[in-house]
């Protein structure tokens, strides 16, 4: 290469090399690339992904909806079906040793033996022994799974017979977290408002217009089950 050829092509690169900076230093290049990210952003980059979920829609007609709407008017004053803002999470376990025989139960509308009322009882997820997720109800509509709560509480029912034998599935608990982190992050639900069916009576939420209800609850759940299950809770949900 000539003398000069070499002096043009170092000048060109020199020319290069100046624009480059000239582009990076530009009035709004380094503000636009350290901009924070808006609280939007940052709570969806926080927020739990949702699981896998199966969906396995029990029957919910509009003569449901109606019988769902009229339960709320009689036991919290309110006029609709639909489950709106919701500020608990209710886990259960479905006394039963398949996921099918629990949407049997709550697949028909029919009064329910204990209480004797419609529409028939059901919850909007359930959570098989295999890990398996299935969600039965839309979480905008309300589900009868626990008295004094139906108004604002996701039902989250788990295949087995006790505590122990959930909280000891491990594929059972991992789906039960994640899916639990998934739904408190995408309603805003606090840890300590995710309980166990037999704590119902304890939630601030709690409300029943009904006078002989308004002890009702179930052994589902206690206390110290739930306080080991809020902590798994809290690691896996970062």
């Amino acid at each position: 290469m000539s003398r000069g050829r070499g002096l043009a092509a170092a000048l060109v690169a020199l020319l290069l090399a100046a624009l480059a900076a000239t582009a990076a230093t530009a009035p709004g290049a380094l503000a636009s690339s350290a901009a924070p990210r808006t609280a939007a952003e940052a709570t969806a980059a926080a927020s739990a992904e949702k699981p896998s979920i199966r969906w396995a829609p029990i029957p919910f007609p509009a003569t449901r909806k109606r019988e769902m709407r009229a339960y709320a008017k009689r036991h919290y004053g309110i006029n609709t079906f639909q489950l709106k803002k919701p500020k608990v999470i209710v886990e259960h376990w479905t006394e039963s040793s398949t996921w099918q025989s629990a949407w049997d139960t709550f697949a028909p509308d029919v009064a329910d033996s204990e209480l004797g009322e419609k529409p028939g009882v059901c919850a909007h997820f359930i959570v098989d022994e295999k890990g398996i997720i299935h969600q039965l109800v839309s979480i905008g509509t309300m589900c009868r799974h626990t008295v004094g709560l139906n108004y604002t509480a996701i039902g989250i029912e788990h295949v087995g017979f006790s505590d122990g034998e959930v909280l000891g599935n491990a594929k059972e608990m991992k789906a039960s977290l994640a899916l639990t982190c998934w739904l408190k992050d995408r309603e805003g639900i606090a840890i300590k408002n995710v309980i166990g069916h037999n704590e119902s009576l304890s939630s601030r939420y709690h409300k029943e217009k009904v006078a002989s209800l308004k002890d009702q609850t179930h052994d589902d759940f206690k206390r110290s089950s739930m306080n080991a299950y809020r902590d798994r809770l809290k690691d896996a949900c970062g």
